[in-house]
């Protein structure tokens, strides 16, 4: 529950992000951003990664691209601004032309945005979806999904060096399935891991295994800075498959993606330890096989919750945050598109930008920062199998 305390802080929170807003808007121009789109390139038209120009006062994306890095399968990207670093995932494995699942980096040019190829490392294991990096800049961790029975997925630790660059993968951890799913979990599929606020514990959630599992991060231990940490794991219902989590901006609450069950569920989160606090149905009594959570992400004022549901739906899900943190649904929003695997809401928080996988489309939409409802569709951009998107703002903290 949360307490007085804490929701005078968060009303002054948005007190000032409202001025904030109000500043920027009156009579300065909107600024222009760079936006990064990952992709599938064994799908489709696709070549790599895309670099975007994005008006923020309009909300359009000029249709030809800055940049195309040519890249196979970058389908989720990692910025790391410090050291002008983009990482992207090659989400490789058996049956695509290249088999070997990969980890690339690339240069940022800090003016100009254009991005250079730094070099590769391999995950030791198949398709890497998901990677993030440690808060101290350390290391990357890698999720191989792992869509065979054998081996399954795993999470890989790619140390990095003091100037970005990646080194050989430094250790491997792997899980047990649950077996639940009789099609989807006979074996381990790590889809996420992300550090808790506080840079020292790793959340890593497997959706072949019903669980988050809890790990104890110490760079001092530079060949396994891992350790599983007591408890070990969170257990979800069977049959659930956990894909994506994310923490609220306080970092008082997280909340993951549960794919197979077609949930959100959400936890209070103190210290390293998250206790299940709310499990919402995006079902809602129906077929949970015409869903599919995928996409997860707070609003930056840390008033709404944000989820994709993907299969036959193909829409945007909005909560509203209420003051002891309980989600409230507010809004039901068509993707206006096939597959919504990701979003981003872009830095000005007037637009949400959509990847549509399976309509080959960005869709741009309003969205009112005040309400947190999604508006009118504002630009629909082919794009070939789009996957990622990742704004390139340096204005923020």
């Amino acid at each position: 529950m949360r307490s007085p305390l804490r929701g005078l802080l968060r009303r002054q929170r948005l007190g000032i992000a409202a001025a904030l807003l109000a500043f920027s808007t009156s009579g300065a121009a909107a600024p222009m951003y760079q936006v990064l789109i990952g992709s599938y390139t064994s799908e489709g038209n696709s070549e790599g990664i895309y670099r975007m120009q994005f008006d923020a006062e309009t909300g359009l994306i000029e249709p030809q691209p800055l940049q195309v890095v040519r890249t196979h399968n970058p389908s989720w990207l990692t910025l790391d601004l410090n050291r002008n670093r983009v990482y992207a995932v090659n989400e490789n494995g058996p049956g695509h032309p290249d088999p070997v699942g990969r980890v690339s980096a690339f240069i940022l040019a800090p003016t100009s945005g254009k991005l250079s190829v730094l070099e590769q490392q391999i995950t030791l294991g198949d398709e890497p979806t998901h990677l993030s990096q440690s808060r101290d800049g350390r290391y990357l961790f890698v999720s191989n999904y792992g869509s065979r029975a054998n081996p399954g997925g795993s999470l890989a630790v790619v140390p990095l060096a003091k100037d970005g660059t990646l080194m050989p993968v430094t250790q491997i951890a792997t899980h047990k399935a649950s077996e639940a799913h009789p099609e989807r979990q006979q074996s381990p599929h790590v889809h996420s891991a992300v550090m808790s606020p506080n840079g020292k514990t790793l959340f890593v959630s497997d959706l072949g295994a019903d669980k988050i599992f809890v790990y104890r991060y110490d760079p001092a231990n530079a060949e396994r800075p891992l350790s599983p940490a007591d408890p070990a794991f969170i257990s979800l219902p069977d049959g659930s498959g956990p894909r994506h989590l994310v923490f609220s901006p306080d970092g008082s609450q997280a909340y993951a993606t549960l794919e197979l069950s077609a949930q959100v569920a959400r936890f209070d989160h103190v210290d390293g330890s998250l206790v299940q606090r709310q499990l919402v149905d995006l079902a809602a009594g129906g077929d949970v096989s015409q869903h599919s959570p995928g996409a997860i992400h707070p609003s930056p004022d840390g008033r709404f919750l944000y989820v994709s549901d993907r299969a036959e739906k193909n829409r945007i899900m909005v909560y509203a945050i209420e003051e002891n943190d309980t989600l409230r649904e507010i809004q039901q929003r068509d993707s206006e598109g096939r597959e919504p695997r990701e979003f981003a809401i872009d830095p000005s928080g007037q637009f949400m930008l959509i990847a549509n996988q399976k309509s080959d489309a960005l869709v741009v939409l309003a969205r009112d920062p005040d309400s947190g409802k999604l508006g009118d569709t504002v630009q629909t951009l082919p794009m070939g199998r789009p996957s990622d998107v990742k704004f390139i703002d340096r204005t923020g903290p």
